[in-house]
């Protein structure tokens, strides 16, 4: 019983990002549904058939109406999410994360985290290795943290508790923020 419960739970917590991937791809398959439709209704016209033209055509206008039903319900979700992410979208301060880091402590505190290589202090400006802002030290959601956008070719990376912004391109620190995680 006690495996069947938790199994429930963990589906639960996966289903909202299941649903979100598999709208788009319900889109792609209706775009393509009605591509086949409108090939089945120009076949039906050069054969001249025009009690299958009239069936093609409905079908085509049945594939044209789900599209958009999953469109509508896509812009929809789309629409919550930047609800719930409003204040992404605005101008960020450089230290906008101070005052929302004090109410939201346990965001930044993510524990003890280590990296396959030990603590070095950057400065903005200099070249760093590859290895020290490969791809899974990226944060890949900066707006849940406060932090700033981050330009073309730069990433926010997680250096023990620092964050550094880096041109991922060139390897230059371009910010460092030290301390922003508890």
């Amino acid at each position: 019983m006690r495996k069947l419960i938790l199994s429930a739970l963990m589906a639960a917590t996966v289903i909202p990002g299941v649903a979100a991937a598999q709208s788009y791809g319900e889109l792609r398959r209706d775009r393509q549904d009605i591509r086949e439709e409108r090939r089945d209704v120009r076949e039906a016209q050069r054969r001249g058939d025009w009690r299958r033209v009239e069936g093609e055509r409905r079908d085509l206008r049945d594939a044209r109406r789900e599209y958009r039903e999953d469109l509508r319900d896509a812009r929809r979700d789309v629409r919550r999410d930047r609800r719930d992410w409003g204040d992404r979208d605005r101008r960020w301060g450089r230290n906008d994360w101070r005052t929302y880091r004090s109410s939201n402590r346990a965001l930044y505190s993510r524990g003890n985290w280590r990296a396959p290589f030990r603590y070095n202090t950057f400065r903005p400006g200099v070249r760093i290795a590859p290895n020290y802002y490969g791809q899974r030290y990226w944060i890949n959601d900066p707006w849940r943290y406060r932090l700033p956008p981050a330009r073309a070719n730069a990433r926010w990376v997680r250096h023990y508790n620092d964050v550094i912004l880096v041109d991922y391109r060139r390897g230059i620190v371009l910010d460092v923020i030290r301390n922003f995680y508890w």
